[in-house]
């Protein structure tokens, strides 16, 4: 419907129903294009320091900007040092700073041995926690049992009144295990099947009910990430429907694709949990419809061409992580839509709920007074074809090459000044006649409200 921003010092100073005009403040109209809230992923791996030539803040901080993503949330690994000390997430701050076009945020690390940390993490500003419950894929954060969470969620849990919150890589390592010999992967790696096979939907759901047990024996707030089993969801609605702290995620790859309609030897597909089949996808967008998953996020991990394995197609020892930063809105929008769902689903599972999640839902994720001016404009009917080559990401190779999706993200604004224009449509806020970014990347450091 039309409505007015009113957008005054980086704020959003009123939002009023109807197009008019504004004494005092220069006023752009963007006719019949749609006004959002900037996107909040908060499932994202920039690995900077360490690991930079996977993906670095000025990268992913320009693809986030390009895709309608105001305020990034970063996970723990894979920067080197992983952030479970003060000192590593310093070192994160710092490689963010006046390099990133996005506003970003973090989640500490919660590896075995370091909850003498946790407070102090939390004291600095990290908006939460991450923990593995198999192998993370990189020795420097190794997994958690349940003998490290009866130690680690009391912790968390005391921590402003039981609002700090963990989050969870659900899959269980034993299941894993028995599931990997009898797969056959490592005769057949160029095998999706098999790759399928060597991670079930069992693990998923025998780690899931472990956190929802230690949810409620510890009252520790806990949100399991990227859900990609329609069998996890009824585990799921029960733990939401006892214990007012547990919530779940899923990612638009999770949305988009399916296990039918991938090739063998296509690591650009491989994450973990795997891409599972139609009917899992399915039970996935049911799972948001309902109300079960909370979120969308995209988990957007790159990793270099030789360590996806993309010449050899080598499913079992590629790296485990999808490049979507940049196309998520479209991508999940184009599966919304097909499904009879609106823009206004979109902005909840996409701004609301995730700033919600971390802790900063007076800043972020909505058009209202005192939020943030965190907009993006958006024409939801354009349809265009993904080309992985003129993604933003420091990687190109994406699973979302060459897949038609729906709607084209033409302006990005993050607190008020405008960090992104497609240069299809001017604005008057500095960037029009051309694709562009702005010259200086302004993202800061997002903490939570100390209220």
């Amino acid at each position: 419907m039309p409505g007015t921003v009113v957008v005054r010092n980086g704020k959003i100073a009123e939002a009023r129903a109807g197009r008019s005009r504004v004494d005092g403040v220069r006023n752009i109209d963007v006719g019949k294009l749609v006004v959002m809230p900037g996107v909040v992923d908060v499932h994202v791996h920039v690995n900077e320091p360490g690991r930079t030539e996977w993906e670095g803040f000025a990268t992913a901080g320009r693809a986030a900007v390009a895709g309608g993503v105001t305020t990034t949330v970063v996970m723990p690994l894979n920067c080197s040092p992983v952030a479970t000390s003060v000192e590593a997430l310093n070192g994160e701050v710092r490689a963010a700073e006046g390099v990133c076009a996005c506003d970003f945020g973090f989640w500490g690390g919660v590896v075995p041995g370091n909850v003498g940390e946790l407070k102090k993490l939390w004291d600095a500003g990290v908006l939460g926690f991450k923990c593995f419950t198999v192998h993370s894929g990189i020795d420097e954060f190794p997994n958690v049992t349940r003998s490290d969470l009866e130690e680690a969620m009391p912790m968390i849990a005391s921590l402003r009144g039981g609002r700090a919150v963990l989050l969870a890589h659900a899959e269980d390592p034993g299941a894993i295990e028995a599931a990997r010999g009898r797969s056959g992967l490592d005769g057949e790696p160029r095998d999706y099947r098999k790759y399928l096979a060597s991670r079930p939907p069992e693990s998923e759901l025998r780690a899931i009910q472990m956190m929802v047990e230690m949810c409620r024996a510890t009252g520790c707030r806990t949100h399991i990430v990227h859900v990609s089993s329609g069998d996890s969801l009824p585990v799921i609605a029960k733990a939401k429907q006892a214990l007012t702290g547990f919530s779940a995620e899923t990612c638009p790859h999770y949305l988009a694709f399916a296990a039918e309609e991938i090739k063998d030897g296509a690591t650009e597909f491989k994450c973990a949990p795997p891409i599972r089949e139609m009917w899992h996808r399915e039970a996935l967008w049911r799972g948001l419809k309902d109300g079960v998953l909370d979120l969308v996020a995209s988990d957007h991990s790159p990793a270099p061409a030789e360590l996806k394995s993309l010449k050899e197609g080598n499913l079992a020892k590629a790296w485990g992580g999808i490049a979507g930063l940049q196309v998520q809105l479209p991508a999940v929008w184009s599966g919304a839509h097909a499904r009879g769902c609106s823009l206004a689903d979109i902005a909840r599972w996409m701004c609301e709920a995730p700033a919600k999640l971390a802790g900063i839902e007076d800043q972020k994720g909505k058009i209202a007074p005192g939020m943030d001016a965190d907009l993006l404009v958006l024409d939801p009917d354009a349809e265009w074809t993904v080309r992985g080559g003129e993604l933003e990401h420091r990687h190109k190779a994406t699973p979302y090459d060459g897949r038609s999706v729906r709607g084209v993200v033409h302006a990005t604004f993050v607190r008020g000044k405008q960090v992104f224009s497609s240069g299809k449509v001017a604005f008057g806020a500095g960037l029009d006649g051309e694709r562009a970014f702005a010259k200086e990347a302004s993202g800061r450091w997002v903490k939570r409200s100390r209220a």
